[in-house]
């Protein structure tokens, strides 16, 4: 027996992105230190050498995801991911490069749409693995009614109108009449 054709793409799918992420998940976690403390981290020549590879990373990541078929109905999510790697690569190019020509002082004007470009890429992520599984096929919801549930429901509220008038005329065999009628109604329906 083979696995449906929808089923088999979407694991290949998801294994690819997983494969993906193990990668991408420490070159955003480097990325976010600097992005953390940015005055400090941005003015360290250390980190400046290594921005480019990270940089780079985000673009093979781009890439990677580019290659990838998504299985239907991941398209626009599929395409969100892409699009969110493209502005992490450029913002951390822009913070680069202000930070190679006027320090980490210049560099820190361009964080916080760095650090939202970091995040959207998380956040594309979240939501391509959360995608909704595709709704089954044919009715989920019975279509008919229990006929045991409407009698008692009935008898219910007969039985508490039977004693409230009752209790209103002080005449307790209709109380008692009333009573009867909602404990038949735990006859008239057995879960």
């Amino acid at each position: 027996m083979r696995p449906a054709s929808g089923t088999w793409e979407r694991k290949g799918y998801e294994s690819a992105l997983a494969d993906l992420w193990a990668d991408l998940a420490r070159t955003l976690h480097g990325l976010e230190a600097v992005a953390a403390t940015p005055r400090e981290r941005l003015a360290d020549e250390d980190v400046l050498e290594r921005l480019p590879a990270l940089q780079y990373r985000l673009h093979q990541a781009g890439e990677l995801v580019l290659g990838l078929e998504p299985p239907p109905g991941a398209e626009a999510e599929h395409a969100e991911l892409t699009d969110a790697l493209v502005d992490a690569r450029d913002a951390t190019g822009e913070v680069l490069e202000a930070a190679e020509e006027g320090g980490a002082d210049a560099a820190f004007r361009l964080v916080h749409e760095w650090r939202g470009a970091l995040f959207r890429v998380r956040l594309a992520r979240m939501r391509l693995h959360t995608r909704p599984e595709p709704a089954p096929v044919g009715p989920t919801l019975p279509t008919g009614y229990d006929r045991g549930a409407l009698l008692a429901t009935v008898l219910v509220l007969a039985g508490t109108l039977v004693v409230t008038g009752g209790a209103v005329l002080g005449a307790w065999p209709v109380w008692a009449a009333g009573l009867l009628l909602v404990a038949g109604s735990l006859l008239g329906y057995r879960p």
